[in-house]
């Protein structure tokens, strides 16, 4: 990794506060500094390389996407909390895993989903107060919650459980991104029995799944939702997933399946509502669909403007906003060595904003998705990932998304006096809060 700037630990370590509350300004600081390249050392003979460069990042998450798999950050550091689930893990476990949970993101499958989805977001409308102002981020968690467990367990009743689960995710997450900005401190989160706390609340979100599946189990009921779906896949010799790896495949679906889809859902909300010309048009294209349809797919087909507007919001507030990989084999790109054991950060939040590949990049401008006109941005848009790890629910999470901001706009016109939203960088990218005025139509 010759020729590459270097930051140094004591950099690090002068900007601690700055990287613990938010990294992203320390990371563009550097970009522009540096170029789309550079090594950041995090410890006696170790370092991460940054990049936002669009080949490199193609590179290792497509074209040679063998030679790499996730780091230590996700497979010992996030799994310690959240299991070895389909995010946590690589090589054949992870192939076996995602081949029994694919099947239940297959679009007929997704169909069937729709009429569970569309209740569970009417009735979470609900609780939005006309003429008020409210911060959309918890009502839009609450929502894509409701969504998710409908999806998974077909039921409304946990909500007591799926709070607490939610409380214990949140709380080891926030646990999580102090031991990766401030790893110096490592010893002290072990010493002071911190991390210890933290993984006991892990266990207690465990036994709250592990009852809700117990609970399945005895009653006997065919629910034909995702967790009949994963209590009945089967490995190649017949036999069904151990209890702890279901709990892990369940955990994973819950916390990531409704964060990033409220993360979404709120910083798209909040762009259109300061853009209200883009909000008139969303309108136009919905007020005449009718949910209350039985063919769901048909109408989701019908709303292509709504569409773009998720996916212009999704290019500046990616969920993932950085993906990390390590080398597996040495590895040359654009004449850039990387040894075996390379820690590689990709910031996709960075790729998404270059003006390299975007015209007034800091900009909403859904046009720029018209199908009618727009490129192949499949170099240098990753919502969801690229290759084979691509989110395994990224299209559960597109219909959901879609079907929310279009009966939200048919009912409310949205305002803000909001200039900027601030966002708080963990596992996803969140904003902290969104004031929106909903004003009925």
């Amino acid at each position: 990794m010759e020729g590459l700037h270097t930051i140094s630990q004591f950099q690090v370590f002068k900007n601690r506060k700055t990287i613990l509350k938010n990294p992203l300004p320390f990371h563009r600081a550097n970009f522009q500094k540096y170029g789309d390249i550079f090594k950041v050392r995090v410890g006696f003979r170790k370092a991460v390389i940054f990049t936002r460069d669009a080949t490199i990042i193609k590179h290792i998450l497509q074209k040679q996407q063998k030679k790499y798999q996730k780091s230590e950050l996700q497979t010992v550091d996030l799994a310690k909390y959240v299991g070895h689930g389909i995010l946590t893990t690589n090589g054949e476990h992870w192939r076996v895993h995602r081949r029994m949970v694919q099947p239940a993101f297959h679009k007929k499958k997704l169909q069937g989903l729709l009429g569970i989805m569309k209740q569970a977001i009417q009735s979470e409308l609900k609780k939005i107060k006309p003429g008020a102002t409210q911060n959309v981020f918890p009502i839009m968690g609450d929502l894509a919650f409701q969504v998710v467990a409908q999806a998974l367990f077909s039921r409304s009743d946990i909500q007591k459980d799926m709070e607490q689960l939610q409380d214990f995710t949140e709380r080891n997450q926030k646990m999580l991104i102090k031991e990766m900005r401030q790893p110096y401190l490592k010893w002290w989160f072990n010493l002071s029995g911190e991390i210890k706390k933290h993984l006991d609340l892990a266990e207690q979100g465990r036994i709250i799944l592990n009852d809700i599946i117990e609970e399945r189990l005895l009653s006997k009921e065919d629910k034909d939702d995702l967790l009949d779906m994963l209590l009945n896949a089967t490995y190649e010799d017949g036999t069904q997933m151990p209890r702890r790896q279901l709990i892990d495949e369940v955990l994973i679906l819950f916390t990531a399946g409704h964060e990033t889809t409220a993360n979404a859902l709120s910083f798209t909300l909040f762009l259109l509502a300061k853009h209200p010309n883009f909000q008139n048009r969303v309108l136009k294209e919905v007020e005449n669909i009718n949910f209350e349809d039985d063919d769901l797919m048909q109408c989701l087909s019908q709303l292509g403007y709504t569409k773009q507007c998720i996916e212009e919001a999704l290019r500046l507030y990616p969920p993932a906003y950085v993906i990390d990989r390590t080398a597996i084999a040495d590895d040359i790109v654009k004449g850039q060595k990387f040894p075996k054991d390379t820690l590689i950060l990709m910031s996709i939040y960075e790729l998404h904003r270059s003006s390299d590949f975007w015209d007034s990049p800091e900009e909403f401008n859904p046009d720029r998705f018209n199908p009618a006109f727009k490129k192949d941005y499949s170099n240098y848009y990753y919502p969801f990932g690229a290759g084979p790890r691509m989110c395994v629910g990224n299209n559960f999470a597109m219909y959901e998304m879609i079907m929310t901001v279009a009966l939200i706009i048919k009912k409310f016109r949205l305002s803000t006096a909001l200039k900027k939203v601030e966002v708080n960088p963990l596992i996803s990218l969140k904003p902290i809060a969104v004031p929106l005025l909903f004003e009925e139509r």
